[in-house]
């Protein structure tokens, strides 16, 4: 290759096997086997659930702090919060400081659950000064809408006697007044932006109780009464703030904490993978790349409803470059793929192999199959060989 060839290595997470970063540290281990002179541009990739904050910091050269904070039933927990490498921007993902994760299945109760938490990360970002805080909001415990983050934060919700109200979506129906006198006056001067790729509305047969309530532990008449709650709060928040949330898509993500964060931090709702795209400035480093790699554990017919290594694809294909993508596992249906953008899936498996022997190869196994692509490419190069 006469010219330096530099390659845009931009890989999801490949769960419990490599993170993002590590993928491409292995992608380039196998490139650089074959030629070194290739420069290959870093860009760990999410979609806006599990990794994202752990990607964008790897990708902007940022670090992570542990917070403790309340957990979804009241137990300490170390929450992550990342600070990306400008320094002005935090990310955090719910799920570490409220997710379901964190509650065993048998005390799993969304009636008692709160987000304090999340909001203790939010007010952890606003002591250090950011002015923008972006959050994912997926896999949580919660069905409070966002009441538990807007109490951490400041906000107070109030019965009709003055009283606070308790944790959880089980307390929501006894709202009367919601003050927010005492709200972190930061959150005047930050900017939120909410990684959401779900269109569900607060209440009603598509909403957070109906929908998500039965996986976080909701019995039907806990439903019930869930969804009676938030339709309550909602008329709340309405007629004492004049905001109407109800109905919004993504507004009943994350058990309403959509729209708790779009009512009281003045959040935007954005794509995941469109977030995290900008943010490590995908575009750009594309533009001036000859290809791009992606990938991440499996690549299916799901891939198309906007998974990374599609997200990425497009990006791509916007500036005419080829796109490699790498798999785990490679399922059925993904011909849809390659009118995206994607023009060549590989496999990481080498022959028979247990989960557990497959996942603790991730590493070595995406570096040897880099390589033999690498080596075809350079063939190819060398033979001046068009197909």
């Amino acid at each position: 290759m006469d010219k330096e060839t530099v390659i845009v290595l931009a890989p999801d997470s490949f769960k419990e096997s490599m993170t993002a970063k590590q993928a491409c540290e292995a992608m380039q281990r196998g490139i650089h086997r074959v030629n070194p002179h290739v420069r290959c541009v870093h860009v760990p990739m999410a979609d806006g659930g599990e990794g994202t904050m752990q990607s964008l910091v790897d990708a902007t050269g940022g670090q992570i702090h542990m917070i403790p904070v309340r957990g979804p039933l009241g137990q300490e927990v170390q929450a992550s919060l990342g600070i990306m490498g400008d320094g002005k921007t935090a990310v955090l993902e719910m799920a570490s400081a409220s997710g379901i994760g964190l509650v065993p299945v048998a005390d799993r109760n969304p009636m008692a659950a709160t987000t304090y938490g999340t909001g203790q990360l939010i007010h952890a970002a606003l002591e250090r000064g950011v002015e923008k805080i972006l959050i994912g909001i997926g896999g949580s415990a919660t069905n409070d809408g966002g009441a538990g983050a807007l109490q951490a934060l400041g906000g107070r919700l109030l019965d009709a006697d003055g009283k606070e109200l308790g944790p959880g979506g089980g307390e929501l129906g006894k709202l009367a007044r919601i003050d927010l006198t005492n709200l972190n006056p930061r959150l005047s001067n930050v900017q939120v932006e909410v990684a959401c790729d779900v269109t569900n509305p607060l209440c009603g047969p598509e909403g957070a109780s109906r929908v998500f309530g039965p996986q976080k532990g909701a019995t039907q008449e806990m439903i019930e009464l869930l969804d009676a709650n938030l339709r309550h709060y909602a008329q709340r928040i309405k007629s004492q703030l004049g905001r109407d949330a109800a109905e919004v898509p993504g507004a009943g993500a994350a058990g309403g904490l959509g729209a708790g964060l779009m009512v009281f931090l003045n959040g935007t709702l954005k794509r995941g993978i469109e977030m995290v795209i900008e943010y490590t400035g995908l575009e750009r480093k594309v533009q001036e790349a000859d290809m791009v790699w992606t990938g991440e554990g499996s690549i299916d017919f799901q891939t198309q409803f906007g998974k990374t290594p599609l997200g990425v694809a497009r990006v791509a294909r916007r500036h005419q470059k080829p796109v490699v993508a790498f798999a785990g596992r490679i399922g059925d249906d993904i011909e849809t793929l390659y009118a995206e953008g994607i023009d060549a899936i590989f496999g990481l498996m080498q022959g028979a192999s247990t989960l557990e022997n497959a996942l603790k190869q991730g590493e070595k196994n995406m570096e040897r199959v880099s390589e033999n692509v690498m080596r075809l490419m350079m063939k190819l190069e060398t033979s001046r060989m068009r197909i």
